[in-house]
């Protein structure tokens, strides 16, 4: 007999509206995410810039709203004049951070046509790790300065005269990780990105700034990393980051599927460390948080392992984690944490987008296909609209090793009042049993099912791969129903739930 989730929503009960930046993605000079992933001149599918038209197809597919670029660990030690001008004349250059080699074909003009053809925003790292403000400097006026100074008619000459407008700056990446090329002491890159941002709002005031936080919530510097940054930055900025992945370890398959609980720490943690410098300094802005790396990663695995020695390829087979069912119901949580601070986290990023612990894969040269994580994420960004609303839930618990006890369900909704339109989101996070939902929506008025789709397997490590494409897929669930205002259906154990319901008309 199945245990029971009972949410409770209310349309009162708001705590933002969607934005569309949640849905963000990254493509990092990594393994095979540019090269043979979005950019692959010889492919069948290829246009007349080099741009795999099939993964194209498939990002405005995924819903992915902004691109981070071009790192990750690979912006601490790039050039990025490196990529810019005639592609022949581009030096190749060793990459310290996955022991490789970039030819520089792809560069931030390149970049920024994938962006237009994709319909996507950009988000743009500067590289605070081998470098600084000059140079921070000089890629800003390459971007986004009108004709008539050095480095914009240089864009020109490029083929590029109109600004590209970019709006989103990192200021470095991870720069708290020991393992980072120029790693910094939190007073030292306080310093540095405060100055850094001090100069680029010279050269334009209305920049959104995103200055580094934690690498993760293990780290040994969190919180007073973000402390000693913000304290420094805190009116040169407007968010900070945050970075977190997770996998199942050591066969602690409870753990894993509880990890939404550590995005919730942190997320809250990182609101309140800026909240008490917002405090202390007497400020009435509020640093927003961009959790711009997100993912699962099975950073265990040899896939992650870089190449070493003498051998520096160009695009290896990197990071190319294979996703399963349990996986995608994992990623799914971890996206229902993210709506549900709406209030707070105004972007997101998922990392990465092609082949490099991607929703989407490619073969070089063949097939492109969704791994498993590509439908929660889809689906949401498609149907998630209006309003995020705080549902209150109660289920069961389970035991694990890392966070003691956890509720088996997880749950956000969005409201859309103008359109009519409740849509809920929720997950079965045990692994024994199924759940019987059970949701009063009367405060919502005459509603109807529009449709009811769960992602499950009955093997939790089933996978989609290039030669099984649909193995795990969402299916129709045809036992939710909505009966006089009551929703009410059967959540499968290890399952991912999407519901959509409409005014009737």
């Amino acid at each position: 007999m199945s245990s029971h989730v009972t949410l409770a929503l209310n349309p009162a009960f708001r705590v933002a509206p969607v934005r569309r930046r949640t849905f963000g993605a990254f493509v990092e000079h990594l393994g095979r995410c540019v090269y043979t992933g979005i950019h692959e001149p010889g492919h069948p599918s290829a246009d007349e810039d080099g741009f795999r038209t099939d993964v194209l197809a498939l990002t405005r597919e995924l819903g992915v709203s902004s691109v981070r670029y071009p790192g990750g660990n690979f912006v601490s030690g790039y050039r990025w004049e490196d990529g810019i001008g005639p592609a022949e004349e581009r030096p190749a250059r060793h990459d310290l951070a996955w022991h490789s080699t970039d030819p520089n074909t792809v560069g931030l003009d390149e970049f920024m046509a994938w962006v237009s053809k994709a319909g996507v925003e950009p988000m743009y790292a500067v590289n605070l790790g081998t470098r600084g403000i000059e140079e921070a400097l000089d890629v800003l006026q390459y971007a986004n300065a009108p004709e008539g100074i050095a480095l914009s008619d240089e864009r020109a000459a490029n083929g590029h005269a109109a600004p590209y407008g970019i709006s989103m700056w990192c200021l470095g990446n991870e720069m708290d990780g020991p393992w980072q090329t120029g790693h910094k002491t939190p007073e030292e890159y306080a310093r540095l990105a405060t100055e850094t941002a001090r100069a680029m709002r010279q050269e334009d005031p209305d920049l959104e700034l995103i200055a580094c936080g934690s690498s993760n919530s293990s780290m040994e510097t969190f919180g007073e990393w973000e402390s000693t940054v913000l304290t420094e930055a805190y009116d040169h900025v407007d968010m900070i980051s945050a970075h977190a992945y997770y996998s199942e370890k050591d066969g602690d398959q409870a753990s894993f599927l509880a990890s939404a609980d550590d995005m919730d720490y942190f997320i809250d943690s990182v609101v309140a460390t800026a909240d008490h410098v917002r405090a202390k300094l007497g400020r009435d802005k509020r640093i927003m948080v961009s959790f711009d790396e997100w993912n699962i990663w099975y950073q265990h695995r040899a896939e992650s392992r870089p190449p070493s020695g003498d051998d520096w390829p160009v695009a290896p087979v990197l990071l190319e984690d294979t996703y399963s069912a349990m996986d995608a119901v994992v990623f799914g949580n971890l996206l229902i944490s993210l709506l549900r601070h709406s209030d707070r986290v105004a972007s997101a990023s998922l990392a990465q987008l092609v082949n490099v612990i991607a929703p989407i894969m490619t073969a070089p040269g063949g097939a492109a296909w969704k791994q498993t994580t590509f439908h929660p994420f889809a689906l949401t960004s498609r149907h998630a609209a209006g309003e995020v609303l705080d549902v209150r839930l109660q289920a069961p618990r389970f035991e694990n090793a890392r966070f003691g006890t956890s509720a088996a369900a997880d749950a956000v909704a969005t409201w859309d009042e103008e359109a009519g339109d409740l849509t809920v989101f929720v997950v079965n996070r045990g692994a024994d049993a199924p759940l019987a939902l059970d949701a009063d929506l009367a405060a919502f008025g005459d509603l109807e099912l529009v449709e009811a789709l769960t992602l499950h397997h009955e093997d939790p490590y089933a996978a989609n791969t290039q030669d099984a494409p649909e193995t795990v897929t969402p299916a129709i669930n045809d036992s939710v129903a909505l009966t006089d205002g009551h929703l009410a259906g059967d959540l499968p154990a290890i399952s991912w739930t999407m519901v959509r319901l409409a005014r009737r008309a």
